[in-house]
């Protein structure tokens, strides 16, 4: 005997708007770190490779958690495990409120990356209650408005900071996120859950990944202290290749592996991989030390900006991100994802090393981080597209966590490398890096990426890779 599921619930426009608002919120919330990390790193005694860190772990965390989000969904139900999502980031903004000092501010982050799985998760639910014409206006919408959230938080969070404490830049966002989630759980009707295809989940290879990550961090936070801890490096670095060995033997045993490591061989998936990671360690390093250069009180360098105008001054940064989405879908379709891909790792290369060149004026800065988050806008795009086109419709899914997970890797050393070479060039006794630390770490940035145009000759010049 069978039974007929019945179809979905249509959504009205309260509904597609409690969405939009969690998006707004969520967004608000991902964004007060940038602005403020100088702040936090004198008002908790960090590190700068303690900055860097606090800078990514989110999107790591974030990382790691979507694939799960995207499984639990199909099988329970978008909006169930929404809810529950969204639950975890209000314990963790609250707790990166109540914060008194690092760890804890970190085990908020953490459990904040939560959020990275749940803007998919809303996608999915609208997609199940609306046809597709709505659909796409809906998630156009939301998409949006989470963009917007993030420029809000950007430009709000210095001001908070400062005028009442960092505290409340992140309650305040928290506050809204969990009144945005009691509307979606009032107006957004339950979705019927999908049916379990019999994989399980690949809980050890995930557990292996997240120490992969978090080891490798703390290898790179820890370089610039080598001479003095070498055992503690030594014994990090063992551990790492311990953990990468591990994870590639038990991701290519895996009924269902989390990564699938046997599409790393298809020359349009690695070469994604590749360009993915360099752009995304270029990127990172450029939104770490920006920020940091402009707070600098450098004898002849650095701006000794407050929090308020770091976030002003990244703005334009983050308005060229919001248009370099839509530029690279109309970019491939009439150049392809080659010619798209090159330009922006032309555009990254020459902001980087522009930077390192000229830094003494705030313009310079703005408009190397212009250039910086245009093309890795350009360049995101451009590898979905092609790798969402380079393999089945069903291997979808697997193409584009390999993407994800190059993306995370890329922002974890490119975040770390920043913070490592700010503590190494800052002299023992002070508290002001040296202007040769920023240099290099823009020169390194600038090469690196610089590199991946020998990649970029051997794509195809067609929208697949």
């Amino acid at each position: 005997m069978t039974t007929t599921l019945a179809p979905p619930v249509p959504i009205g426009k309260a509904a597609v708007g409690a969405l939009g608002l969690l998006a707004l919120s969520t967004g608000a919330l991902e964004s007060v770190v940038t602005p403020t990390i100088p702040l936090l790193e004198r008002e908790l005694d960090m590190s700068q490779s303690e900055g860097a860190l606090l800078s990514i772990v989110l999107l790591i965390t974030g990382a790691l958690i979507t694939p799960l989000a995207g499984k639990f969904g199909d099988r329970y139900g978008g909006k169930k495990v929404l809810i529950r999502l969204m639950a975890v980031v209000s314990v963790g903004g609250t707790v990166s409120a109540l914060a008194p000092n690092l760890p804890v501010l970190l085990l908020g982050q953490v459990l904040q990356g939560a959020m990275v799985g749940a803007l998919p998760l809303s996608f999915i639910v609208v997609r199940k209650h609306l046809p597709a014409g709505e659909s796409k206006v809906a998630i156009g919408v939301v998409s949006g408005l989470f963009v917007g959230g993030s420029m809000v938080g950007m430009l709000s969070a210095g001001p908070v900071a400062e005028q009442l404490s960092r505290h409340w830049m992140f309650a305040l966002p928290t506050i809204a996120v969990g009144g945005a989630t009691l509307l979606v759980n009032r107006l957004m009707p339950g979705d019927v859950p999908g049916r379990a295809d019999g994989a399980g989940i690949d809980w050890p290879g995930l557990l292996l990944l997240s120490g992969m990550l978090v080891t490798l961090m703390l290898v790179l936070a820890l370089a610039p202290e080598a001479a003095s801890q070498p055992l503690a490096l030594l014994a990090l670095v063992v551990l790492l290749a311990a953990l990468v060995t591990g994870w590639v033997r038990v991701e290519r045993r895996a009924a269902a592996p989390m990564i699938d490591l046997r599409m790393l061989a298809r020359p349009a998936i690695w070469k994604a991989c590749v360009l993915t990671f360099v752009i995304c360690l270029g990127s990172t390093m450029a939104v770490y030390l920006i920020p940091q250069l402009l707070d600098e009180r450098g004898d002849g360098y650095g701006f000794r900006a407050d929090a308020t105008e770091i976030g002003f001054f990244l703005l334009p940064g983050a308005l060229a991100a919001t248009l370099a989405g839509p530029l690279g879908g109309i970019g491939d379709r009439r150049f392809g994802s080659r010619a798209v891909v090159t330009t922006g790792v032309v555009l990254m290369t020459v902001g980087l090393l522009a930077v390192a060149a000229v830094h003494t004026e705030v313009w310079h800065l703005v408009v190397g981080k212009v250039l910086i988050a245009l093309a890795n806008g350009l360049c995101v795009t451009a590898m979905m597209t092609s790798t969402a086109t380079a393999v089945d419709r069903k291997d979808t899914g697997i193409a584009t966590s390999l993407i994800l997970v190059s993306r995370v890797l890329g922002s974890a050393v490119g975040g770390q490398l920043g913070g490592a070479l700010l503590t190494a060039g800052t002299p023992a006794g002070s508290e002001v890096a040296a202007e040769s630390a920023y240099v290099t770490g823009f020169v390194v940035a600038g090469v690196v990426v610089s590199l991946a145009l020998f990649v970029t000759r051997t794509m195809s010049k067609g929208v697949t890779a």
